[in-house]
């Protein structure tokens, strides 16, 4: 379904996937350097997955599909880890470190189910 799309509907719903992700992250964790590095790591690492992907036979709309459904399975699965991640930054800011920062399971297996969900729904979507 997604594969007969124009090519440049594929790079638009990517770039609003990344501007979506980015813009939820700088603001569940509003450090200054993560909002400048972040989005340009994402970009980084959304070129080399595409890279990736054409060497391992996968067109680029197939590529550009699972781009955006898996940042957008990232974003609505760390959704409820945003509270959390606001009060580490508050504290790493406030000069408060801790031997360990405990990441509830719940949290990652909710994380988790929902980035393969959205891949999955991406790559049917894509044949």
């Amino acid at each position: 379904m997604l594969a007969s799309v124009s090519i440049e509907w594929l790079w638009l719903l990517a770039a609003a996937a990344t501007v979506i992700h980015c813009f939820a992250m700088a603001r569940w964790i509003p450090v200054r350097k993560l909002s400048v590095a972040y989005p340009f790591v994402i970009v980084v690492c959304g070129i080399g997955a595409g890279a990736f992907g054409r060497r391992a036979g996968f067109g680029l709309d197939a590529m550009l599909v699972m781009y955006a459904f898996a940042l957008l399975g990232l974003t609505i699965g760390l959704f409820p880890t945003r509270k959390l991640f606001r009060t580490w930054a508050d504290e790493i800011g406030n000069g408060v470190t801790r031997d360990r920062y405990d990441y509830p399971r719940l949290h990652l297996v909710f994380c988790v189910v929902v980035v393969v969900a959205l891949l999955a729904a991406g790559f049917a979507l894509t044949r």
